[in-house]
């Protein structure tokens, strides 16, 4: 078990003490909570009797009816709340007697209907001078908190002594949880490799029911292709077959989630054909007929004369890679909020993320490996980087935000809600102040790396330039960051026009990350 898994099976076995009272456990759906219960029972502690109710969706006299069948305690005909309850309580002051101690677990407990949890609170006074009779365990998912915090169960809430909730497992426990299980199965080789593991808690985000279902399927399917050891795009696919056929098993507020996004959806599209009609239709009407008189844009006025061969030879039929000076008007004449063209960007890294309201949106990409790069440079930098950007273009107006999504040597394409937007470099030139800001996946654990730190990211990182330069990974790959290593990424940053210091810094890490099939890059964009 991970640490967190002993701490909460300390609060479970605390529960069942001689003054344990009421403990609370929860946990995300797969997170191990079960199982935890399922060690405690197999602890077969001493003098402790184990009333055990799996199903909570039960009648305020079924559910002590059944506390009452787990205990093999004896009850009158007819039966009603009354009779049931007295015949527990006497079973309890006779174990108690004997100097035995009952424990209530409940398993699910965030279904409990309200009337059976007032049921519950009552169950706790059965108690004598100095010790309470029965004590109660509360296993649940995060909602039972809820529940538990609601004004009418707020005597309930207060008996709890003891809380505890179960997170995921941390990308290194996640890592030790794959190769304890191997080991337990008698591998003597190393079957997942390092970028393979996180690419597992990468998908799983820690839980351990979503592993074990990512690398059943992984071995499947290395299986299958008679390969030895798994790879990260065979975690990726098998992500993709094993979690994708599951429904709302693992998300049940995904319903309610899609109905607001639908809704949402409905609204953007009636404001986009509203823009869209504003812009095509409405706007050309309103204008004056004599534009010809009309001054030209600071952007355009350094274009040649009309009545040169070359202006009206570019007027009549523009030249490949050459875009009309309209363009740059019609990407500011549509300025997307900063939070939509960021929204954009992070969906191209994953189509499935969404940002969360308010905060700081860079620090929750972060929790998702996904870091912001923001950075002052040229149209080179951009191309060296390769990833789509966010520019800051300056007006008379204020600040304007776009998208960058292609690069070639003449002009920039912009990402917009009516499609991808040309502009020529020239013109952006006058406009944009080489402010950016873009994304990057970081596998490793650390955001920087020197030469003589130890880390368990320093394997990946061998295995990055072995793909990427064919480089020769040393026979026994260590944590520690040598000589060898260090040569390695000064070659690697000289080859792609990367400062070269040895180090593993932001743009050394980004270039690594080139070739990933979940990587976005400048369409056109050529190093």
């Amino acid at each position: 078990m991970s640490p967190r898994h002993q701490e909460a099976l300390g609060h479970l076995l605390y529960g069942t003490g001689q003054h344990g009272g009421f403990v609370q456990l929860t946990g995300e759906v797969g997170t191990g909570k079960t199982t935890i219960v399922r060690t405690l029972l197999e602890q077969r502690l001493a003098d402790v009797d184990v009333a055990m109710v799996h199903n909570p969706r039960q009648s305020e006299m079924e559910f002590v009816q059944s506390i009452c069948d787990e205990l093999h305690v004896r009850y009158d005909a007819p039966v009603t709340l009354k009779t049931l309850v007295d015949a527990l309580n006497s079973h309890l002051l006779k174990s108690h007697a004997e100097g035995r101690r009952t424990v209530l677990i409940i398993d699910e407990a965030q279904n409990l209907r309200p009337e059976v949890l007032e049921q519950v609170r009552l169950l706790t006074n059965l108690e004598t001078t100095k010790d309470k009779l029965l004590r109660i365990m509360l296993i649940g998912q995060p909602e039972l908190s809820e529940l538990l915090a609601r004004p009418d169960l707020r005597q309930l809430a207060q008996r709890i002594t003891a809380r505890f909730h179960l997170t995921p497992l941390s990308a290194a426990e996640t890592t030790e949880y794959i190769q304890h299980r191997l080991r337990v199965a008698g591998a003597e080789t190393e079957i997942f490799s390092r970028s393979a593991c996180q690419q597992v808690h990468r998908y799983a985000r820690g839980i351990p029911r979503l592993i074990n279902i990512i690398c059943d399927r992984a071995l499947l399917g290395a299986y299958s292709q008679g390969q030895r050891q798994i790879t990260p795009e065979m975690i990726r696919n098998a992500a993709r077959e094993a979690i994708g056929e599951l429904p709302t098993t693992f998300d049940p507020g995904a319903p309610k989630r899609w109905a607001s996004i639908e809704t949402v959806s409905a609204l953007a599209l009636a404001v986009c054909t509203l823009a869209f009609l504003y812009t095509f239709v409405i706007a050309p009407r309103l204008q004056p007929p004599a534009a010809a008189n009309a001054p030209v844009p600071a952007a355009v006025a350094a274009a040649p004369a009309s009545g040169s061969p070359s202006a009206t030879g570019a007027a009549a039929a523009p030249p490949l890679g050459a875009m009309p000076a309209s363009q740059l008007d019609q990407l500011l004449r549509r300025p997307q909020p900063l939070p939509e063209v960021m929204g954009r960007l992070v969906r191209l890294w994953d189509p499935q993320l969404r940002l969360p309201r308010g905060g700081n949106p860079c620090e929750a990409l972060s929790r998702d490996h996904l870091e912001c790069y923001r950075s002052n440079g040229s149209w080179s930098d951009l191309g060296q980087i390769n990833r789509p950007a966010i520019l800051v273009l300056k007006l008379a107006g204020g600040e304007q935000h776009a998208l960058l999504r292609e690069l070639t040597t003449t002009h920039a394409g912009f990402d917009t809600q009516f499609g991808v937007v040309k502009v020529a470099l020239s013109e952006l030139d006058k406009l944009w102040t080489g402010d950016y800001l873009l994304l990057w996946r970081r596998d490793t654990a650390e955001s920087q790396l020197r030469p003589g730190d130890r880390s368990a990211s320093v394997p990946l990182v061998w295995e990055r330039l072995a793909e990427l330069d064919g480089v020769a990974i040393p026979p026994e790959v260590k944590t520690y960051f040598g000589r060898k290593l260090e040569d390695a990424i000064r070659q690697f940053q000289q080859q792609r026009g990367l400062p070269v210091d040895g180090m593993l810094g932001t743009r050394t890490l980004i270039a690594l990350g080139d070739g990933q099939a979940s990587t976005p890059t400048l369409l056109g964009a050529s190093r």
